[in-house]
C-alpha cells in the first residue's frame, strides 16, 4: 500500500486528531456542554489511576486499529456500521472504528469523574448524546451505505429522502412508520365497546361482553395522561383490553382527552378527582356493583394511588383491588429521567407553566425518544433522510408518534411533588383533593408489575411500591422494558416472568429475586389469575351498554377524544 493511498491519508488524519497530548484532551472534555438541563457546568476531577489505564487503553486500541488497516478494512462490530458500503470500503471502515474507539473513551472519562452520582450521570447521558449525534453514519458525506444507494439509484434516493425530510419538518416529527397506513379506530383501537360517559377530561369506555357470563366485579383500566389509551389495544391478537373481556371482566377503560388550551389550567387534582375517582363512581352507577377492580398503568397507576388514597382519607372503599403495571408510588429511583430534575429545572417548569399553559406533546416525546437516540432518533435520520426509504409499518410506533398535550400546572406540580420531592410516600405531606395523602391507608390486595429493561420506570421503583402499600401483595417482574414487557401476550410463546413463591418482600428487588423463580412466557396469565380471585361470582354478562338514560352509549369505541391530535 502506498503513502498515497485513501488510506494513508486517513492514517495521518487520524495522527494530527488523535495524537494531541491527554491535558488538551482533558480540557476539551472539560468545557463540553453537557446539557442545558445544568445550569452551572461543575469544576471536573479525574480519577487519575482511570486516567491512566484509559490512557494506555486508547493507545493499545489505536495501535490494533492501525494494525488492522494496514492489513484492509479494520472489522466493525456495530450495526450502524454493518452493511457492505461499509466493509468494502477501508476509509469509511476507518472512520467508523476510529469514532467507536474514541466513543469508548470518552465514555470512560465520563465514568471516571469524581463527582457525585447524579452529576456523573448527566455527564454520562451528555457523551452519549453527543457521541450519538457524531456517528459517521449520520452525515451522508461519510456514510458508506447511504453513498452507495445513491449511486445505484442514479440519486433517487437522495431526492426521495429529501421529499422525506420535507415531509417530517412539516409534520413536526420524525416519521418511525408509515402513519398513512393507520388510523385510529379502523385498524388501531378496535375492540368492540362504546363511549357511555365523558366530561372535560376523559371519556369512558365500556367493551361488549365475549363471553355469556361476567364476573360481578367490573374492571376499570386508568392508562397514563402522557399517551394515548390504545397502547392497550393495538391489535385484536396483543390487546391487553380484549384479552381482560375475554377472561369474562366487564372491562371499562378511561380515554383522556387531548389538552388544549381550554385545559390549559387542569391541575393533578383535576386528574384525581374529576377523572380516576370520577370513572370509579361511574362504574359503580352503571353496573351497581359495591366494588371495582381496577389497574392502572404508569402515570395512570400514580393517578390511581392518588385517588385510592383520597378514598381511603374519606372512609370510602369502592376498590376491592388494584393492579399497578410499571408504576412510580416510590420516586427515590426515577432512572435516566433523574438526569433533567432538579430544583433549577422545576422552578423554571413552574414559572414556565406552573399557573396555566401547556406542556406540548411532541416536546415529551422527543425527549423520550432521546433516551434511546440510536434507536429512536438517528436510524430514523439515515434511513428516511440519507436513504431515501419509507420506515415500515409499525402499530406500536404510530402509537409512539401520536403525542399528547399535558396542562402546564398539572405537569409542574408531578414534577415538584413526585419527581423532585417524593413527597408520596410521606404520610401527611402531601394534600391532594384537600386530603391529606397516607398509603398506609390504602390497605387492598395489590398485584404490582415491573419490567427488567425499563428504563422510564425502573423494576427497581416499581417494586419498592412493596414497602409503601400495606395490603395484601403480589410482586411480578417481566422481561423487556416499559412497553414491550407490559403488551406481551400469551400465545406469543415470548420472553419470560420471575414470581417468588413465598410471598416474602424484602427490602431490595435483587433480594427479592434471591428467592425467585423464572418462568417462560407472558405474565398475563398469572395476572389474570389473581384478578379472578377478586371479581366475585359470574353473572350473566349485559345486553346493551351503560345504564338508562344518564349513562347512554354516546358513541363508538374509541371514542373521539383519542383521536385528537396535539
Amino acid at each position: 500500500m502506498n503513502s498515497e493511498s485513501p488510506w494513508a491519508e486517513s492514517a495521518q488524519q487520524f495522527q494530527q486528531i488523535f495524537g494531541q497530548s491527554w491535558s488538551q484532551a482533558l480540557q476539551s472534555f472539560q468545557k463540553m456542554d453537557l446539557g442545558a438541563q445544568m445550569p452551572t457546568a461543575p469544576a471536573l476531577q479525574l480519577s487519575p489511576p482511570k486516567l491512566q489505564a484509559l490512557q494506555q487503553q486508547y493507545l493499545k486500541e489505536a495501535q490494533e486499529l492501525w494494525a488492522q488497516g494496514l492489513q484492509g478494512a479494520p472489522e466493525v462490530k456495530d450495526k450502524r456500521f454493518a452493511g457492505e458500503g461499509w466493509a468494502s470500503n477501508p476509509v469509511a471502515a476507518f472512520s467508523a472504528a476510529a469514532y467507536l474507539l474514541n466513543a469508548r473513551t470518552l465514555m470512560g472519562l465520563a465514568d471516571a469523574v469524581e463527582a457525585d452520582e447524579k452529576t456523573k450521570a448527566r455527564i454520562r447521558f451528555g457523551v452519549e448524546q453527543w457521541m450519538a449525534a457524531m456517528a459517521p453514519s449520520n452525515f451522508l458525506a461519510f456514510n458508506a451505505e447511504a453513498q452507495k444507494k445513491a449511486i445505484e439509484t442514479k440519486g433517487e434516493s437522495i431526492a426521495k429522502g429529501m421529499q422525506n425530510l420535507l415531509h417530517d419538518i412539516t409534520q413536526g416529527h420524525v416519521s418511525m412508520t408509515d402513519e398513512s397506513l393507520f388510523e385510529v379506530g379502523r385498524n388501531v383501537a378496535t375492540t368492540e365497546g362504546a363511549v357511555v360517559f365523558e366530561n372535560e377530561l376523559f371519556q369512558l369506555l365500556e367493551y361488549k361482553p365475549l363471553t355469556a357470563k361476567v364476573y360481578e366485579r367490573p374492571f376499570l383500566l386508568v392508562p397514563p395522561c402522557i399517551n394515548k389509551f390504545y397502547i392497550l389495544d393495538l391489535q385484536p391478537e396483543n390487546s391487553l383490553i380484549r384479552y381482560a373481556v375475554e377472561q369474562g371482566h366487564r372491562t371499562f377503560v378511561v380515554s383522556w382527552r387531548n389538552p388544549d388550551d381550554s385545559l390549559a389550567h387542569k391541575t393533578w387534582d383535576d386528574y384525581v378527582e374529576d377523572g380516576a375517582m370520577a370513572a370509579i363512581d361511574v362504574v359503580q352507577n352503571i353496573t351497581g356493583a359495591e366494588q371495582i377492580n381496577a389497574l392502572g398503568f404508569c402515570v395512570g397507576g400514580t393517578i390511581l394511588s392518588n385517588a385510592l388514597a383520597v378514598l381511603a382519607a374519606r372512609g370510602d372503599e369502592p376498590v376491592a383491588s388494584a393492579t399497578f403495571l410499571t408504576t412510580l408510588i416510590d420516586f427515590s429511583d426515577t432512572g435516566i429521567l433523574d438526569v433533567f430534575i432538579d430544583e433549577a429545572f422545576v422552578k423554571f417548569r413552574e414559572m414556565q407553566m406552573g399557573s396555566g399553559g401547556l406542556m406540548k406533546g411532541q416536546d415529551l416525546a422527543s425527549t423520550f425518544s432521546f433516551l434511546r437516540p440510536n434507536d429512536l432518533v438517528w436510524n430514523y435520520v439515515v434511513g428516511n433522510y440519507l436513504k431515501g426509504e419509507t420506515p415500515p409499518p409499525f402499530d406500536l410506533l404510530y402509537w409512539n408518534s401520536d403525542s399528547t398535550n399535558l396542562p402546564g400546572p398539572f405537569y409542574a406540580w408531578y414534577l415538584r411533588n413526585f419527581y423532585l420531592e417524593n413527597s408520596l410516600i410521606q404520610p401527611g405531606k402531601l394534600t391532594v383533593c384537600g386530603e391529606k395523602m397516607d398509603l398506609g391507608q390504602v390497605d387492598l390486595p395489590v398485584y404490582i408489575y415491573g419490567s427488567r429493561e425499563d428504563h422510564i420506570v425502573p423494576a427497581t421503583a416499581a417494586y419498592a411500591s412493596t414497602q409503601v402499600l400495606p395490603g395484601k401483595k403480589r410482586f411480578v417482574m417481566g422481561a423487556s422494558g416499559h412497553i414491550a414487557g407490559v403488551i406481551n401476550p400469551p400465545a406469543k410463546g415470548k420472553r419470560s416472568h420471575w414470581i417468588r413463591a413465598d410471598g416474602k418482600f424484602p427490602a431490595t428487588l435483587d433480594q427479592w429475586l434471591d428467592g425467585a423463580t423464572e418462568h417462560p412466557g407472558s405474565w398475563w396469565t398469572d395476572w389474570s389469575n389473581w384478578l379472578k380471585g377478586h371479581a366475585g361470582k359470574q353473572i350473566a354478562a349485559p345486553k346493551g351498554y351503560g345504564k338508562g338514560t344518564k349513562f347512554k352509549a354516546l358513541e363508538p369505541a374509541p371514542g373521539s377524544y383519542v383521536k385528537q391530535k396535539s
